[in-house]
């Protein structure tokens, strides 16, 4: 499927990579160019945390106490953003569970809908996407895996590979 607007990305940083992990960052990058980030203040219960993770996002515990904004709050926030929208993920698999512990957690309706980002995805982006969105790290010498420079980074390599031609078919 051809788009020639960007959709909606959302993405989550988390503080673990199992089901035992908790969302500790939210990133979006709309398809009209506005952005939210915020970092999530852990709910007491949410005591999990994996040290390989951290390193990947570099958010620390600290950081999150100091920083972190109350779930609820995120999550009202993050409704108002959205205004009833579709956003898209390029990992829906743990994104959206992250999502639906924040929302249960803070005892919130989620107003928006999230999907994998491969619905819109039309066979040649597919093939072509892992090799343009380091093409664009490399090129925007990309530091910070963080939940906002990586939905901007989605949403750039989606645009670009979107707008890359088809190959002639074989005769």
């Amino acid at each position: 499927m051809q788009n020639h607007y960007p959709p909606t990305i959302l993405d989550v940083e988390a503080s673990g990579f199992g089901s035992d992990s908790f969302p500790i960052e939210i990133g979006v990058k709309r398809s009209d160019g506005a952005r939210f980030c915020r970092l999530i203040k852990p709910y007491q219960s949410w005591t999990h945390w994996n040290s390989e993770a951290e390193s990947l996002h570099g958010i620390t515990r600290d950081v999150l106490s100091q920083y972190g904004i109350d779930g609820r709050e995120v999550c009202i926030q993050l409704n108002t953003f959205m205004q009833n929208s579709t956003a898209y993920s390029d990992g829906w698999v743990v994104d959206y569970p992250w999502l639906i512990k924040l929302y249960a957690e803070a005892g919130i309706e989620m107003n928006f809908k999230l999907t994998a980002l491969e619905y819109l995805l039309s066979e040649n982006q597919m093939q072509h996407w892992h090799e343009v969105k380091q093409s664009l790290v490399n090129q925007q010498c990309v530091k910070r895996h963080r939940a906002s420079v990586d939905a901007e980074l989605i949403q750039q390599t989606f645009m670009t590979t979107a707008s890359m031609p088809m190959p002639a078919l074989a005769r």
